[in-house]
């Protein structure tokens, strides 16, 4: 059960560290996208042209601009990224809980709740995982491309399908783990408690 944890928990960190990286990416995707808007709009300005009209040509010849398609990539990759961090965060009782009146109740009573919600949650990423299956089959059937960019959809789709099956896996281990726990009343994972509210 050990190695299965530790597989998991290399599992879980690379597609963090993958999904901070595309994260990155996007931030200084944007950043290039407004900055390169906002120097247009100047190089446009009657400001600059009334300050400099040389200036604000030499600006505007430079070809600076927003980045083309830069929502389209955005949209990408924000999806997959938000698939990249489920599995860390499932892993590690990362989301939020709120156990104003449990914490009251007994332990096991306790153990077989966090059973149930880490059962429900695997349910509920295996039924996304399979949807974005589903979907990404429409988008390659239909051969949809992206407005700007002219890329196929289905790509943003299978990024994420990769990113969720992972989640997927790694949700279900976490609710065997409940499960197991729940019944033995020993703990398995050690790790700390996720934002308790």
């Amino acid at each position: 059960m050990n190695m299965l944890f530790q597989l998991m928990e290399r599992v879980a960190r690379f597609m963090a560290i993958l999904g901070g990286l595309v994260l990155t990416v996007l931030i200084a995707l944007t950043c290039i996208s407004v900055l390169g808007r906002g120097l247009n709009t100047l190089g446009h300005s009657p400001f600059l042209n009334a300050l400099s009209e040389g200036i604000a040509k030499a600006l505007i010849a430079t070809g600076v601009g927003p980045v083309s398609g830069d929502f389209e990539l955005v949209e990408a990759g924000i999806s997959f990224s938000i698939f990249a961090f489920l599995p860390i965060c499932q892993l590690r009782k990362g989301h939020a809980t709120v156990d104003i009146f449990t914490n009251a109740l007994p332990q096991a009573v306790n153990r077989f709740l966090t059973a149930f919600w880490e059962v429900l949650l695997s349910g509920l990423i295996v039924l996304i995982t399979w949807r974005l299956y589903v979907g990404m089959s429409d988008k390659m059937r239909y051969g949809e491309t992206t407005f700007l960019l002219q890329f196929p959809v289905w790509w943003a789709y299978a990024l994420s399908l990769a990113a969720a099956v992972i989640a997927s896996v790694v949700a279900l281990y976490c609710a065997y783990v409940s499960i197991v726990e729940a019944v033995t009343g020993k703990r398995i994972r050690f790790v700390p408690e996720g934002g308790v509210h």
